[in-house]
């Protein structure tokens, strides 16, 4: 079961042998990845913006956008896949939690 997890974190960890190509994976992972964290930090924002519902979500709505844009390409631009994968979970995680803590809360 050890030897499972490291053969998988070496996996990972290695980068690829082309610079030229992205992959399939780094791909996927732009694409869904970069969805994912720009609509929760889209909610997120419209929890933080002090104003009623209907007026917060106009600004959102017009960075959603360029923030999936931009996550996306971070994500791919990722030097290896293990990198891929933190930078869609770690900021995914980070809104989550805090979007908890904003239902919860109130």
């Amino acid at each position: 079961m050890n030897s499972n997890f490291k053969t998988l974190y070496k996996k990972l960890s290695t980068p690829e042998n082309s610079g030229k190509k992205i992959g399939l994976f780094r791909t996927l992972c732009s694409i869904f990845g970069g969805l994912l964290v720009s609509y929760l930090f889209m909610t997120l924002l419209t929890f933080l913006i002090p104003a009623p519902l209907g007026e917060s979500l106009v600004i959102p709505l017009y960075l959603y956008t360029l923030l999936w844009a931009l996550f996306s390409f971070w994500i791919a631009l990722s030097y290896t896949k293990l990198i891929a994968l933190k930078r869609v979970l770690i900021p995914s995680l980070f809104c989550a939690i805090a979007i908890l803590f904003f239902i919860l809360g109130s």
